[in-house]
């Protein structure tokens, strides 16, 4: 089948096209409408069907492959290994399900998960669906006043949190951190379930809040329960992401249209079906965790591997032996993960059989040129560059091996996949570019299935944050791209003001914040700066009320302050202590040309500047070295 006519499709009969990727999937209730969008840009995908993504992630598959292998959750921090089938999966899902129905948790309800990556937190996940109630894993790397934002934004009644995680062979306990959390948020949950892995000391126990996973576990060690079905607009799991306040968005994902995008995407776009293996490096707190380490390759019928650890240890060898291990056909990382290997010695990468692995899709931020080619030449297998975002669910832009596959382009992450209605415009007319232009990567609605459907309590944010920014309609991705004559898109970067880690999206606005609370700051202004293995880092440029002589010590101070405030990915690759910020006349902070300074840059148009010399003043930063980094 040409790619050209699958997409088409897509495009001229929607509702045929997604009809037919429907029947992928379970259906309790068959939908009455494909499509009712009558309110745009609010749109309902399989109306009046009903269905539940633990059965068609599960149960549907325990006849034919019951006994296959499900998830194999790997830690090469603690040497553990769990190989779980279908059966099993099936077995634990309903405890795990039996003991949070226990706690007061039904259809509808909010669950927080705070975990690593590790089978209970896929049990956890799958125990909300089954049951109707709305997931929101939050990732473990998240320091307690993020967990906190989280925790009064969605409100739930139950938080699940393991007592730690590791890294680097370092433990990481969680168990205070999810109490710094409770106690600071408004609307703490009723009960939090404690999955201890007996990595750190007994935590404090809060009397009639705290249970013991294993205890109640005991309790309900043959338990079954129902599954609950769910009309495919019901919400099924919240997602937050960072924005451009400091106020985290809850992206509301629904039920049916998701599983019948991930359906598609799993075979269409990694080419695997059932009885095949998956491998992502993701956590289970991101988009990609959510998608492509538990739901989709279990709609899929597939295996998943789920992983805990450095890509470096016990050696830099550690992925590929996986992959030999369990005959591992599709592989997803990050360009920030290959980046961390092509530091290592080149041979690891042939010291495994890959004749099983087809494909490397990488996806999170862009995926520079070098990097493409050196993992290419060193595992010999094709790379595919992908895009989309938390919101979206699955990939905007792709190649898919398992429909057409098209060339790779290195610098590109492909071309449009169905049912996305891609244009590229001007910011300021909104008119269509020319190909090989810059313009903004927006998205014609109504979105396709699997995408998100709303911000969770705000409608308004929703259409605030995305699809306010031109006179049409239209999605707005807040990213720069480009398109070529062959119709391929390559992503240039943000048009707002958030940054990209390692794939994990930082609001400016939020890291401001934080380096703001600290007593001896007057202001703040952080910009995302490139950076060759994580792709950017958060960088501040502050003021201080008051010159003081230890201006080395508060720059350190404020990037330990935010670290602990918002974790470690947050915490300011450098500090630059200024007299002054750029501003323009009416007091806006000129970001971009701070960020262009620092990447050594043209500062652009700078006429509207309020003062030459505080731009000077950044200059003479930068050129003495940052007060504080590391």
């Amino acid at each position: 089948m040409r790619y050209e006519d699958f997409y088409q499709r897509s495009i001229d009969d929607p509702e045929g096209f997604w009809a037919e990727q429907a029947r992928a999937i379970h259906w309790h209730v068959p939908p009455r409408a494909i499509l009712e969008y009558g309110d745009p840009p609010f749109r309902k995908w399989f109306a009046g069907g009903t269905t539940n993504l633990c059965h068609n992630a599960v149960d549907r598959h325990l006849d034919a492959r019951g006994d296959q292998l499900a998830l194999v959750a790997i830690s090469s921090e603690t040497g553990e290994t769990r190989e779980i089938t279908y059966r099993e999966l099936h077995d634990e899902v309903n405890v795990f399900a039996a003991m949070i129905r226990s706690l007061g948790v039904g259809r509808g309800d909010r669950v927080v998960i705070y975990m690593p990556n590790m089978a209970e937190a896929v049990f956890a996940m799958l125990a909300c669906a089954r049951i109707g109630a709305v997931h929101s894993v939050v990732f473990g790397g998240f320091a307690a006043h993020n967990l906190a934002l989280r925790i009064d934004d969605a409100r739930p009644k139950l938080l699940v949190c393991a007592d730690a995680g590791m890294r680097g062979g370092k433990v990481i306990p969680y168990k205070p951190l999810v109490d710094a959390a409770c106690e600071k948020a408004r609307h703490p949950p009723a009960h939090v379930l404690v999955v201890s892995r007996g990595l750190a000391p007994e935590p404090a126990w809060v009397p009639g809040r705290d249970i013991d996973h294993a205890a109640l576990r005991a309790e309900f060690r043959d338990a079954r329960v129902a599954v609950e079905w769910m009309e495919s607009n019901e919400p099924s799991y919240l997602l937050y992401t960072s924005g451009t306040t400091g106020k985290p968005k809850g992206v509301q994902r629904d039920v049916g249209g998701y599983a019948v995008a991930l359906a598609l995407s799993m075979w269409a776009i990694y080419d695997v079906r059932a009885g095949q293996v998956m491998f992502s490096t993701s956590d289970v707190g991101w988009a990609v965790g959510h998608s492509y380490n538990v739901y989709g390759p279990l709609i899929a019928g597939a295996t998943s591997i789920l992983y805990e650890g450095l890509p470096t240890h016990p050696d830099p060898g550690v992925w590929w032996s996986i992959c030999e291990k369990y005959g591992v056909r599709t592989m997803f990382s990050s360009p920030t993960g290959i980046r961390v290997l092509k530091k290592q010695d080149a041979a690891w990468l042939r010291k495994h059989d890959l004749s099983v692995l087809q494909w490397l899709f990488l996806a999170g931020e862009p995926l520079d040129e070098p990097t493409a080619h050196w993992i290419t030449e060193g595992i010999g297998k094709t790379i595919i560059d992908n895009y989309w975002q938390t919101e979206t669910g699955w990939p905007v832009l792709s190649l898919m091996p398992g429909v057409d596959m098209k060339p790779v382009k290195f610098g590109s992450p492909g071309l449009p996949m169905p049912g996305y209605r891609i244009r590229v415009i001007d910011e300021g007319s909104g008119e269509d570019v020319a190909p090989g232009e810059k313009g903004v990567l927006v998205i014609e609605p109504p979105l396709p299935p699997g995408c998100l459907t709303t911000v969770w309590g705000d409608d308004a944010r929703f259409m605030a944050s995305y699809f306010s920014h031109f006179k049409e309609r239209l999605y707005s991705s807040l990213d720069w791209a480009i398109r070529d004559e062959d119709g391929y898109a390559f992503i240039l970067g943000r048009t707002d003001d958030v940054i990209n880690v390692a794939g994990h999206r930082l609001g400016t606005r939020e890291v401001e914040e934080s380096c703001s609370t600290h007593p001896d700051v007057a202001e703040a202004a952080v910009v995302g700066v490139r950076d060759a293995l994580k792709g950017q880092v958060p960088v501040v440029f502050a003021t201080l009320k008051t010159a003081g002589e230890d201006v080395a010590g508060t720059a350190e101070a404020i990037r330990a302050q935010v670290g602990r405030q918002l974790g470690a990915i947050a915490r300011p690759a450098r500090v630059y202590v200024v007299g002054a910020l750029p501003k323009t006349r009416s007091g806006k902070l000129l970001r971009r040309s701070l960020q262009a300074l620092a990447e050594e840059r043209d500062p652009g148009d700078l006429s509207t500047l309020d003062d030459p010399g505080a731009l000077e003043e950044v200059r003479r930063a930068l050129g003495r070295g940052a007060d504080a980094g590391g």
